[in-house]
């Protein structure tokens, strides 16, 4: 039952809905519901909203806790005009140009990777001439790529039936880009190793690895840069939050921060609410989780509610991979000292289907360098010149696993060690690529994959959840109606990782549960 405007005290006590976690795909969930009148009590258990969209500031710097550029948003996507529907007011999105990527890989010069598609063809053609059968056949299978996984991620929120009709349908589209990952595509394609380094390289934008993840994800991924561009929020991440949830507000419901679901209520097999940290219950009939499959299962439902064989299979499926951000502020001209818009992708050994497994004892053998203040059109830097950068390494857990299970202040001398020299090896690597913007460097702090594990509750500090394998892509598990009646999932875990993927996920749920929704989205 919806909650109108003429509801009585009885009804203000109640709520058509609640969903778990103000990420993207819980944020959109929540809105997509109150534009169609329900009230509905957004919850996340960190302090600040927003998921790993949420920005932070410290000493005059702002940095993004997770963004660092947005596909699929330009202004005839339908993605943008869904956000638009969902924000108060409109966000506004920057263009970052032409050139959105740089990649370093071992000893070649950079190379600036442009958009759209054609124009990638000719960066990759003027640095590998003798290859450019392959770079086109390799641009063809990025398009295939991803028009197959959007005919598959059709399917998570359709009834079963209509699902596997769809699924036969496009079967051999399936296979062959769904099915199979990044790097057996990549050497069907060429023998080339430097052309291959550069075709993966961009692989951390949805956190599978190119031996692991499914081609069609990484087609998604990067094509969505090459066919709208990369684009970048004004007012940093925050600005999603501070759009969207007036939507959720002037609809009669609430938004509570620092408030921890640590269980399902269920009675007679179906979900009717949550218990929160605080020993709160909270009833509704309706409940969104937006924190993750497996966290879902793992962490929310009651022990013997059954359905084993689907917490099962979402438990069986593998977690992606975790990471360090070094967050630094910069005071003078950056650009001068060689910062840009684009982003750089740093492999100083050549090899780009790596993780750091043994940080800090060597260097990180991957970067990512992001500096969000000359992508943000409202940054003003004012007279001391102040910057925001972020350096990323992709690790693995087990470099912090032995701290897992401590509380934040009780670590210890030999984690404030290993921060310290994670941290110094990261930017050191750093001061190799760019010495001058090395110089600039007023302010360090550093973020462990501990970190997105308290932000998130992610398994394993899982920056993207559930990895992007084929068996992923291919898992009837991760469908927007769970097996619980009452339940339902958003967020990136049902569809796709990033913001895009996230917002679909959210509307899907939301859609889901009242289906006519799918008659109001902008089309």
């Amino acid at each position: 039952m919806r909650r109108r405007s003429g509801m009585t005290d009885a009804d203000r006590n109640g709520w058509d809905a609640i969903v778990i976690g103000s990420g993207i795909g819980g944020m959109a969930a929540a809105a997509a519901l109150s534009k169609n009148e329900y009230r509905v009590l957004l919850l996340e258990q960190y302090q600040t909203l927003g998921g790993l969209s949420h920005s932070f500031k410290i000493e005059g710097f702002q940095w993004d806790a997770g963004i660092h550029y947005l596909n699929h948003v330009a202004p005839e996507d339908r993605e943008r005009r869904i956000l638009d529907w969902l924000s108060d007011t409109p966000i506004e999105l920057a263009s970052m140009g032409a050139i959105f990527d740089n990649l370093h890989i071992g000893d070649a010069p950079p190379l600036a990777l442009s958009r759209p598609y054609e124009a990638q063809a000719r960066d990759l053609k003027d640095r590998f001439p003798e290859e450019a059968e392959a770079i086109d056949e390799w641009i063809a299978a990025l398009k295939e790529g991803r028009d197959a996984v959007h005919k598959l991620t059709m399917t998570r929120a359709m009834p079963e039936i209509m699902g596997a009709a769809l699924k036969w349908w496009h079967g051999h589209a399936i296979d062959r880009w769904c099915k199979r990952t990044t790097q057996e595509v990549i050497d069907e394609i060429t023998d080339n190793p430097d052309l291959a380094a550069a075709f993966a390289a961009q692989w951390f934008d949805h956190g599978g690895r190119p031996s692991k993840a499914s081609f069609a994800m990484h087609a998604l991924i990067t094509g969505g840069y090459l066919q709208s561009g990369a684009w970048y929020p004004k007012g940093g991440g925050a600005a999603f939050a501070n759009h969207i949830l007036p939507t959720i507000w002037k609809a009669g419901g609430e938004v509570r921060a620092d408030t921890k679901v640590v269980t399902l209520m269920i009675e007679d097999g179906r979900v009717v609410g949550v218990r929160t940290a605080q020993g709160e219950d909270i009833r509704a009939d309706t409940v969104i989780s937006d924190i993750g499959a497996r966290e879902t299962v793992n962490h929310l439902l009651p022990q013997g509610c059954g359905h084993q064989d689907w917490i099962d299979e979402i438990n069986a499926l593998p977690h992606s991979v975790a990471h360090f951000s070094l967050f630094v502020g910069f005071e003078g001209d950056i650009q001068r000292a060689g910062a840009s818009r684009s982003n750089h992708w740093i492999y100083p050994g050549g090899k780009v289907d790596v993780v750091w497994t043994d940080a800090p004892d060597s260097p990180p053998p991957g970067l990512f360098v992001s500096f969000a203040s000359l992508k943000d059109p409202g940054h003003d830097p004012g007279p001391s010149q102040k910057y925001a950068g972020e350096i990323v390494a992709w690790a693995d857990w087990s470099v912090v696993e032995r701290w897992a299970d401590m509380e934040p202040g009780a670590r210890g001398d030999d984690y404030r060690s290993f921060k310290a020299r994670v941290e110094e090896v990261m930017f050191a690597q750093f001061e190799a690529c760019f010495p001058e913007l090395a110089k600039l460097v007023v302010f360090r702090n550093l973020s462990t994959p501990l970190t997105t594990h308290a932000i998130t509750g992610h398994h394993k500090g899982a920056f993207y959840g559930i990895d992007t394998t084929p068996e992923r892509l291919m898992s009837e598990a991760l469908q927007t109606r769970t097996p619980v009646p009452g339940l339902f999932l958003a967020g990136q875990d049902v569809l796709t990782p990033g913001i895009p993927g996230a917002l679909w996920g959210g509307v899907l749920a939301a859609a889901t549960v009242d289906p006519r929704l799918f008659r109001q989205l902008p089309g």
